[in-house]
């Protein structure tokens, strides 16, 4: 009889992947936490707009700064090594933090400092933890590999980790980073066990010329078909996603009548429907090419936003998200795993952060169109150039669509 720990994690897997999924599941717990105790700590420290906003800047602002350098480092040395180094990094200024607010010296300037920090040290370490997966997994298992970590970031980032996060705020400003700090600790021995095979760089090779190697990634990239698909897609859709999640708060007050808490409840249903879609991963994927899960997975999205524009209703509303956000968790996993099987190892870094500058580029530009139309036209305003626009695209990439339909 095969046992739930054998169906749920395989041990063809191999040790290395569990650890490596383990370490995944604790940091992504304490990044969920983070994500609600460092704007409540922002918002205690001071009630000017300006710097509240500038603590979503924190968590925005390193990805696109940095993910190219976190991707030429990771193609150059040790992937593991950066993964440690990384979070030791976080758990020294998470450490810091703490002190400043139990010795009651903390600001909002040295928070502000903090914050930025821990999330640059986060960028070298996702780029990096994203290349060992390929490293370890066969391409095979890619799908079954990502869609456990894609469970983990679902449940314990988005759905746990926030209220956690903001009910041990309440107990007191230092617990949720204490909390952070141990979890961060943790995926550090973690990841400690792993072991890993060469990844294309030898000892003998000649001195490193960052500009070369990051042009040799976005080359590569340009060039390969199914990628250069994949981060034009990536980059357009978030684009129209951004324009319409850049007001969604408003949207469920003036649109769908609810409060704070109904705002709460949609993005809980979005997670929700995010399990659903872990559940059903591996049935869709035996049934159904790549290439095609794409497609639908884009129509799905582009109908979202109509359906959305048009109703009025909290209850279709919900029904909306339960299944965008199955949508969302199936389209992302697929998209990790195509480029995953494509990539190879030894450029797996500078062509993820390619994607990463696709993913902020267009959820920055899109928020920015969003918040204009929205004060213009109406909350629903971004919700009709989301629809239209996702439609124009899909049209103009359904044949390139099926270029990602490969396997190698």
């Amino acid at each position: 009889m095969i046992t739930v720990v054998e169906r749920i994690l395989p041990a063809r897997l191999g040790t290395g992947f569990r650890w490596l999924l383990a370490s995944s599941w604790l940091t992504n717990l304490g990044d969920g936490v983070a994500a609600a105790a460092g704007p409540l700590l922002i918002a205690t420290l001071t009630r000017d707009p300006l710097m509240i906003s500038l603590s979503a800047l924190a968590g925005w602002a390193p990805p696109l700064l940095f993910s190219l350098y976190a991707g030429v480092l990771s193609d150059r040395h040790d992937r593991r090594r950066i993964v440690l180094v990384a979070n030791a990094v976080r758990a020294l200024v998470l450490a810091a933090l703490i002190v400043l607010m139990v010795t009651g010296t903390v600001t909002v300037v040295t928070a502000l400092v903090a914050l930025t920090l821990r999330s640059i040290a986060e960028v070298f370490a996702d780029n990096a933890t994203a290349t060992l997966t390929p490293m370890m997994v066969s391409k095979d298992d890619l799908v079954i590999a990502n869609a456990r970590l894609g469970t983990g970031f679902i449940t314990l980032n988005q759905l746990a980790g926030p209220p956690i996060g903001a009910a041990l705020f309440g107990l007191g400003f230092t617990w949720p980073f204490a909390g952070q700090l141990l979890l961060v600790m943790a995926g550090i021995v973690l990841v400690s066990r792993i072991t890993l095979p060469p990844h294309g760089r030898q000892a003998d090779d000649p001195m490193p010329n960052t500009v070369r190697e990051l042009i040799a990634g976005f080359t590569w990239a340009i060039q390969h078909a199914a990628i250069r698909t994949l981060a034009l897609t990536i980059l357009i859709f978030n684009f129209t996603f951004g324009a319409a999640w850049s007001v969604l708060v408003l949207y469920t007050q003036e649109q769908l009548g609810l409060g704070a808490i109904g705002f709460g409840l949609m993005t809980t249903i979005g997670g929700i429907g995010g399990l659903i879609g872990t559940g059903l991963y591996g049935a869709i994927t035996r049934r159904v090419s790549l290439g095609a899960l794409m497609r639908i997975g884009l129509i799905i999205e582009t109908f979202t936003h109509l359906g959305l524009a048009l109703t009025h209703s909290p209850w279709v509303a919900g029904g909306i998200f339960l299944a965008f956000g199955a949508h969302a968790f199936i389209w992302g996993t697929t998209s990790v795993t195509v480029r995953q099987r494509a990539v190879p190892r030894e450029l797996q870094g500078r062509v993820g952060s390619v994607n990463t500058i696709c993913v902020y580029a267009g959820l920055v530009v899109g928020s920015l169109i969003g918040g204009v139309l929205a004060a213009r036209f109406g909350v629903a305003a971004p919700f009709w150039f989301a629809f239209a626009g996702s439609a124009v695209f899909v049209v103009l990439l359904w044949r390139q669509l099926m270029l990602i339909a490969h396997d190698d």
